[in-house]
């Protein structure tokens, strides 16, 4: 991603666009990973889901370049010995990063940060401009965000709860989030960041004697998330994109005026099963235009329904059953292939172009998917 404000580098974004073709030329030796579900902690995987509807989820993500490895406290360093005082040895080969004894939920790609459960999936964008910056770490407030996020979320009892009658707050947990990552990032840790957030929240609401689905999605920056109805071949809602000018999104972070209270943006809406979510960095969007993601997501839910894209673990029809993860290693493919070709039309140079920009091709960047599809929990 790019720029943070009001830092100095401001008058780089131009700059920024001429070593594009180079990184083209590296960054096939990056392999695109993926998965169903990122890690939760013990405490978290015995908790007994409690929402009359679930996510059936997959993810996917290429990232342009290595993350730069988030520093102590956040992962452990290895101990001098056995023997030495309050040692951390029994963790130095456990690469997963902590924060106050909790192991930090999602996944880094790049910069980017996902994360995937049952009820609340998003993927947050690092402004990569931060590597260049000493104490400069997007990755980590990408991915820090996020987890906190989660856990506001989760410990809210309006969220975990059928008989409840107060709403979800998502805005209120990005606002928390965000103070607790200020906070675990000040002295004497100083680690330097911003990031965009964007997430969906799957509830319900009571209709007509019934229980259905409602989603609530957020937005601060431009991140997407993208609801489809595949059975109809239709887009049902698309967060709008948040930029200060033009490859400058709305960010949380250091020296960044934008906060959740004032600039994040939450909608709610009933969904249906079968619904396909998807929460999506900007390496998607710019690369892809909405009605290409649309075909490419129906015509990969069409060849899971016919058998291909892999063992099922049940019934395949729109996509479950371990579909979303097809789907998702799919969109990131399709992104990939325009991201990396220096003569390809794109949603980003469309938009360079407008603002006066001469280039072409695609837009070289992390790129992460998180498919979800809306389902009843069986009784």
């Amino acid at each position: 991603m790019r720029i943070s404000t009001p830092l100095s580098f401001f008058s780089g974004v131009r700059q920024s666009l001429k070593p594009r073709h180079l990184a083209r030329c590296i960054s096939s030796e990056h392999p695109t990973s993926a998965g169903k579900k990122t890690p939760l902690s013990p405490s978290a995987l015995q908790q007994e889901p409690k929402s009359p509807f679930y996510f059936d989820t997959g993810y996917a993500l290429f990232a342009k370049r290595p993350s730069r490895p988030f520093p102590p406290p956040f992962l452990s360093p290895p101990s001098g010995s056995f023997s030495e005082p309050l040692s951390t040895h029994n963790r130095s080969r456990d690469r997963r990063p902590y924060i106050d004894g909790e192991m930090i939920r999602g996944i880094t790609n790049g910069d980017d940060a996902v994360l995937v459960g049952e009820n609340f999936i998003g993927a947050n964008d690092g402004v990569g401009a931060w590597a260049t910056r000493p104490k400069g770490h997007a990755a980590l407030w990408s991915r820090l965000v996020l987890h906190f996020w989660a856990l506001e979320a989760e410990q809210d009892a309006s969220v975990n709860s059928t008989t409840s009658t107060s709403e979800p707050n998502p805005v209120e947990y990005l606002q928390r989030a965000y103070e607790k990552t200020l906070a675990a990032t000040a002295s004497p840790n100083e680690c330097f960041g911003t990031t965009t957030a964007c997430a969906a929240l799957l509830h319900h609401h009571a209709q007509d004697s019934s229980i259905q689905p409602m989603l609530y999605v957020t937005n601060l920056g431009d991140s997407q998330v993208l609801v489809l109805r595949p059975k109809d071949q239709e887009r049902i809602y698309k967060t709008t994109e948040q930029w200060h000018w033009f490859d400058c999104p709305r960010q949380l972070g250091t020296n960044s005026p934008d906060t959740p209270n004032q600039n994040a943006v939450m909608d709610k809406f009933g969904v249906e099963e079968n619904d396909v979510v998807l929460a999506m960095s900007d390496g998607v969007v710019d690369n892809l235009w909405e009605h290409e993601v649309l075909q490419n997501v129906v015509d990969s839910i069409s060849k899971w329904e016919s058998g291909e894209g892999g063992e099922a673990t049940g019934d395949r029809e729109g996509g479950a059953g371990g579909g979303m993860l097809y789907v998702a290693e799919e969109l990131v493919k399709a992104a990939r292939v325009i991201a990396e070709d220096p003569f390809a039309e794109s949603p980003f140079m469309e938009r360079a172009v407008e603002e006066g920009l001469a280039m072409e091709g695609g837009k070289l960047d992390d790129i992460s998917v998180v498919a979800a599809l809306c389902r009843r929990r069986k009784e």
